[in-house]
């Protein structure tokens, strides 16, 4: 999987919040082989420097960082943030949120797309989360985006793929556009399904960091991804409305 021009190793992204311990995250990246780590950046006091721990964890897991604007609901709080990041991780990349509802948590479709215009033009490579909407999908390829993160449900809620129509249309208008299932993945399972439809990779972070065992739920999420990819290309059969027969009838003795 390449986005952006950067091969990844793994088609299972994970995010750094939440978890019990720090141990606990290292495992789950251990046994889950993630091959990208989603960290938010919070407005700290650099002479402190708060978080820089929390820095050094996230180098030590030896994978590449994709820093968001996590909580933004503006776009000048998004690009602002986004400049942040790009100082602190020293990347262009940027998971671009700017959300639009304190309770679903659902992106502003304005703002996004206006913050990933200007971001684009300071030269950041931009991960938008969105939904599955094919016009605001368009509108942020033609913003610059290379890459869309549509959700799968509101953040956190473990719902799974609440709009599957709206999904398999989205990856069926854009089939060469690199997506990532992001946001409301709650099983693995889930996880393979989105792979099965084509999706290129997945983004969670609560359903591992809250699980009772983070490290096996993460481990679970992985073979789920790599089963589903498998799936995907290996040309599943289409489903009938009939039955029919796995073993062959011709040749079959009829007593009578």
């Amino acid at each position: 999987m390449q986005l952006y021009g950067t091969e990844i190793g793994s088609r299972l992204m994970l995010g750094t919040a939440q978890y019990p311990s720090p141990a606990v995250l290292a495992e789950a990246f251990r046994r889950s082989g993630a091959g990208i780590a989603t960290v938010s950046v919070r407005r700290e006091a650099g002479g402190e420097r708060a978080g820089a721990a929390f820095w050094d964890l996230v180098r030590d897991l030896g994978v590449t960082v994709l820093p968001n604007t996590a909580g933004c609901h503006s776009v000048r709080e998004a690009v602002t943030t986004a400049h942040m990041a790009r100082e602190l991780f020293d990347t262009p990349w940027i998971k671009l949120e700017v959300i639009g509802h304190a309770d679903t948590l659902q992106p502003d479709p304005f703002g996004l797309v206006d913050a990933a215009r200007i971001l684009d033009e300071d030269g950041f490579q931009v991960f938008p989360y969105t939904t599955e909407d094919a016009v605001l999908a368009d509108r942020l390829l033609s913003a610059g985006c290379e890459v869309l993160m549509p959700w799968g449900a509101p953040i956190g809620t473990g719902l799974g793929l609440t709009n599957i129509y709206g999904l398999r249309t989205l990856r069926a208008q854009f089939p060469d556009v690199p997506m990532v299932v992001d946001a409301g993945l709650g099983l693995p399972s889930q996880a393979a399904m989105a792979m099965e439809m084509g999706f290129d990779a997945v983004l969670l972070n609560t359903a591992v960091s809250k699980a009772g065992d983070p490290a096996a739920m993460a481990e679970g999420f992985a073979r789920a991804v790599e089963a589903g990819r498998l799936a995907y290309e290996a040309d599943p059969m289409e489903p009938r409305d009939m039955a029919a027969p796995s073993t062959p009838v011709i040749g079959k003795a009829f007593l009578t």
